[in-house]
């Protein structure tokens, strides 16, 4: 009797132990996320083209308004200051900054005036009160100065528009599919007036680029609808003033092609190309083309990296690109392939498109970018490439709250992979610890290090006492096109054995507990999640966000099924068997892994029937499982609060089943 008495009085002990754990770590867990929530964040960086000027776009934290401010190198014990139509309040959205030719004015959008309507301003750098451009009633964005800066170019679609794929899509009613609106390049004179549209309705326009004598312009281009056509846009030559479309390039299938860029003599056009699943992530090889029509050359051939955008400089290129899970500057040579590193370092750059945080200057030696690190909160920096100078100290008083980063490298199947591993804080290599294998979204992407964000980043578990583990799997940037290419028609195939032999080679080298070893991934990733479980024991907890369960009802209920054609080589209607054989609900009988989903009510990238499927197979089978629809949130979810509650909902559900043996200090 005395020993049972000292048996429950031991079990009574230990479950206060571990509920007084429990509230330990999540405690801890509301420091980080709040830590996380308090940094300034910044984007739309851009180098006025006599590398003077920079100028930038702000956001204070848990403010909904962002705002653009100019600094002056040439002044540099100046502060920056502020441009905006408004006055001042931080609901104003300003941003998509371009700079005139002549470096005396820059043209920005702004909602000012118009409850949500952006507007086109033009600010002079030395100062004086922006002067507003249009009355427009509709998207607009990416705006471009003729050559001679007389006149603007922009895309926009007129009485719509906006959102894309990874907002939360309206339901549909009525008839289906009837109201396609194109986003158009039109054109408004610097000084004011009326503003034209140049391409014609049936095509929208993706990206362009104006010639060198401000004739024509480059553009990728397909017929609506927006969101789902990208992944079969051709590239074509725009007359200027009638609108005439000459088709230039039409790409195979299994590439598409993004930031069209004029050479500076006008003979020809360069794009990137290669296979892509976001249209936002632009990566692959980078091709040029005559002008008149003729032979494409892929300029960066069996590169060992990803060039994820570009401009030309002189008879030079600059170029961004991810390698070895790193991003790199390089200069390259189109006359001769010839190509040089300038600089590399463990951060996310980009330069070109939607995204895009680096900005040459024309000098081709200059840059404004923003820095950011596992180890340095975001700032502004410019100067020669290399040897920046920080201009902003918003966010100096950042610490990281997680372990240090490492990068690790293994071989499997013929491929040499990387990953990042972040270590546990207060690391002791007397303990084991338990890990969370975090899948990065795309495919076509990578995991490269920076300050992590609000969305599903799994950096915060570092924080509480794990490893965390990003590989950069097979199917993704920074090891070149072959290694992009390599999970067509094999998607959980390679790419997941990429996986596991880097779970096995962080094994090798830190003290990680076999026993509590979690996953992780949000979109494509949440996809990996849900297949991974089917596969293999060797998880003992996951969390799928926004995750696909079958790819054959899958290709009918997202509205951009386009991208599945270059990854799969047909439809599903045509080729069902290479959609079933990748698809987790085929194996769900498998799955003993505890499962979490979540996903948000309107997401038209990855919708939440997927989930409910994958979610009902694990319930009715008896395996743990609990699933979360978020309230009108789409791809990318907006509300602070649902960001917070997701990750916390994904750290409690890790604590149950892999927690540390003691709460994080």
């Amino acid at each position: 009797m005395l020993f049972r008495s000292r048996k429950y009085l031991w079990i009574a002990a230990a479950a206060v132990c571990t509920a007084v754990g429990a509230r330990a770590q999540m405690a801890r867990f509301d420091q980080v996320f709040s830590h996380l929530e308090s940094v300034h964040s910044f984007s739309g960086v851009a180098i006025s083209p006599d590398a003077r000027w920079v100028a930038w776009v702000e956001s204070a934290p848990g403010k909904q308004g962002a705002g653009i401010y100019l600094f002056d190198r040439k002044n540099a014990n100046q502060r920056p200051r502020r441009i905006t139509t408004g006055d001042g309040q931080d609901e104003v959205r300003e941003g998509g900054i371009a700079w005139s030719p002549d470096s005396r004015h820059f043209a920005f959008l702004s909602d000012a005036d118009y409850e949500g309507q952006p507007q086109i301003y033009i600010a002079a750098a030395a100062g004086g009160v922006p002067r507003k451009l249009t009355n427009l009633d509709g998207y607009v964005i990416d705006l471009r100065w003729s050559p001679d800066g007389k006149r603007i170019a922009f895309l926009y679609t007129e009485n719509g528009g906006g959102g894309g794929p990874l907002a939360a899509a309206p339901t549909q009613l009525g008839v289906v599919g009837s109201k396609i609106r194109n986003q158009r390049i039109a054109i408004v004179k610097a000084g004011g007036g009326s503003i034209r549209q140049v391409t014609p309705v049936n095509l929208n326009i993706y990206q362009y680029d104006w010639s060198p004598d401000g004739t024509q312009f480059a553009a990728i281009a397909a017929p609506g609808p927006a969101d789902n056509n990208w992944w079969i846009a051709n590239l074509y030559i725009v007359d200027g003033r009638s609108g005439a479309m000459r088709l230039l390039y039409h790409p195979p299938m299994e590439r598409q092609i993004a930031l069209p860029r004029w050479s500076p003599d006008g003979t020809s056009v360069a794009f990137i190309g290669g296979i892509m699943s976001d249209e936002a992530f632009s990566g692959g090889d980078i091709f040029e083309i005559p002008a008149s029509g003729g032979k494409l050359r892929d300029l960066t051939k069996d590169l060992k990296a990803t060039p994820t955008g570009f401009s030309w400089r002189g008879k030079q290129m600059l170029l961004t690109e991810y390698v070895d899970g790193e991003s790199a500057i390089a200069q390259l040579n189109p006359a001769t392939g010839a190509m040089r590193r300038l600089w590399k370092g463990a951060e996310d750059l980009r330069h070109g498109g939607r995204f895009a945080n680096c900005s040459f200057a024309q000098d081709g030696r200059t840059a404004a970018l923003v820095q950011s690190s596992w180890r340095h909160a975001p700032e502004v920096w410019a100067g020669p490439i290399g040897h920046w100078r920080q201009i902003t100290h918003a966010n100096d008083s950042q610490h990281p709250q997680w372990g240090k980063p490492e990068s690790i490298f293994w071989n499997n199947g013929g491929f040499r992979v990387q990953g990042w591993l972040l270590y546990p804080r207060h690391f002791d290599p007397a303990k084991r610890y338990p890990m969370v294998v975090s899948i990065h979204g795309g495919p076509a992407n990578c995991h490269l290090p920076q300050w992590p964000s609000t969305h599903f980043d799994m950096s915060v578990m570092s924080a509480l006492g794990y490893f965390v583990f990003f590989p950069n799997f097979r199917g993704g940037y920074g090891e070149g096109e072959a290694f992009t290419r390599a999970n067509i028609k094999d998607f959980g195939g390679g790419d997941l054995q990429d996986i596991l032999s880097g779970v096995d080679a962080v094994l090798k080298r830190v003290p990680v507990d076999t026993n509590r070893i979690g996953i992780a991934g949000w979109s494509y990733g949440g996809y990996m999640t849900m297949w991974a479980v089917t596969q293999t024991h060797r998880f003992g907890a996951a969390v799928a966000g926004a995750g696909i369960s079958d790819w054959r009802s899958y290709y009918g209920e997202n509205l951009i099924d386009k991208w599945m054609l270059p990854y799969f080589g047909a439809s599903v209607y045509d080729d069902p068997a290479v959609y079933a054989k990748s698809s987790p609900i085929r194996f769900v009988k498998n799955v003993k892994t505890p499962t979490l989903m979540v996903v948000g009510q309107y997401d038209a990238e990855c919708p939440a029937p997927q989930s409910f499927e994958f979610w009902h197979a694990l319930k009715t089978l008896g395996v743990p499982t609990e699933l979360v629809v978020y309230p009108n949130e789409g791809h990318s979810f907006q509300r602070l609060s649902d960001l917070r509650d997701d990750v916390r909902r994904t750290v409690e559900w890790f604590n149950s089943f892999l927690a540390p043996t003691e709460a994080a200090k």
